[in-house]
């Protein structure tokens, strides 16, 4: 038996105001809870128990997810009373497993969408006869990450987590976020604290003389940290960029779901979410966004690569690109908002109050 262990404690502060009401992993992504589409890729790499390590809002994720069986698969649920870090989460989930010490347990990051082969990554720890192994990625720019510096056979040689300067910028392989740990590795992480597994197990695991494999990939990678990476990948959901047996539909520029209502005249496209009940009115133009259950985009109205929350309002012919609007908000007729503006929920901005251009 496969198992794993899903972080998804985090309170998400990046993602705000999208997080106020709502966990991270349950912010709607392709149409589903973003956590929804990590559990399908999970179930269909043969992964039949997971353990969802969670804190913030706990209370939210029982009732949608239930016992796992519509999922195809076993889910039991450990909340942290108090945070406790990724090595804490890791540790007291552990808990939960069924497996014995040998065994191999996937741990996942709550907020990375990836193409990820999940068995090759699986078969790839098997064969190195790891401790751990790490799925590592490149990127262009590697500071905001955890840098993992590899030899020729795949062990991995250091840790640098997020370098500050020039010299500590020894490879452009980063921490992607899902690891194969042996379970008696993750029994000897430290009880009843904070551990950060980037910062301090990983480290003293190969001061130790540890094996720590890194398997570095070029599929599909994305942090959805920021508001802008989270509707990207929500667009690249729907346009079948990366794929998964969550998303509601067949690959294509727009996602509608029941009772949405796009009216004659108006445009939606790029891997759009119109959700549940929202409205676009005919003259508006909607490219690769969010628009979720029960708004209303108006007459006119040009929206791009933005998130529009529960409910929540924007008037006619008003802009928005790169923006991000909170359950309930109303954004006023004439408006202008762009290059990461939040507003939060249940704001209302009058007509014409803001813009960025002088036009």
């Amino acid at each position: 038996m496969t198992e794993a262990v899903l972080l998804v404690g985090g309170k998400g502060t990046r993602l705000q105001p999208l997080t106020l009401n709502t966990p991270k992993p349950m912010v709607p992504a392709a149409g589903v809870p973003f956590l929804a589409h990590q559990l399908a890729r999970a179930a269909a790499a043969g992964v039949h128990h997971v353990v969802l390590a969670t804190s913030y809002l706990a209370e939210v994720f029982e009732p949608y997810f239930g016992d796992g069986s519509a999922h195809g698969l076993r889910l039991t649920y450990v909340t942290e009373d108090a945070p406790l870090g990724t090595g804490g989460a890791i540790r007291a989930a552990a808990e939960a497993l069924s497996g014995g010490p040998r065994d191999p347990v996937l741990v996942f990051n709550g907020d990375i969408l990836t193409g990820l082969d999940i068995r090759d990554l699986l078969r790839r720890h098997e064969r190195a006869r790891a401790d751990v192994t790490l799925h590592l990625t490149r990127v262009a720019d590697p500071r905001a990450f955890g840098l993992v510096p590899t030899g020729p056979d795949g062990r991995v040689l250091a840790f640098t987590e997020k370098p500050q300067r020039p010299e500590e910028i020894v490879t452009d392989q980063i921490n992607a976020g899902a690891y194969v740990f042996r379970r008696d590795v993750i029994d000897t992480i430290p009880t009843g604290r904070p551990v950060s597994v980037e910062r301090e197990t990983f480290p003293a695991l190969l001061a130790s003389g540890a094996l720590l494999h890194g398997v570095v990939d070029a599929s599909y990678w994305l942090d959805l940290g920021r508001p802008a990476s989270f509707v990207q990948a929500s667009a690249d959901l729907v346009r079948g960029v990366v794929r998964s047996p969550a998303v509601p539909g067949e690959p294509g520029e727009f996602l509608l779901l029941p009772g949405a209502h796009v009216e004659a005249g108006a445009r939606v496209g790029g891997g759009t979410v119109v959700g549940a009940g929202a409205y676009v009115a005919a003259g508006a133009d909607v490219e690769g966004s969010v628009v979720l259950d029960g708004a209303r985009v108006e007459e006119g109205a040009r929206v791009r690569a933005s998130m529009i929350g529960h409910r929540a309002r924007v008037g006619p012919r008003t802009v928005l690109d790169g923006a991000v609007i909170g359950d309930h908000a109303v954004i006023g007729a004439d408006n202008e908002l762009r290059d990461g503006a939040r507003v939060w929920c249940g704001t209302a901005i009058p007509d014409a109050a803001i813009r960025f251009s002088a036009v």
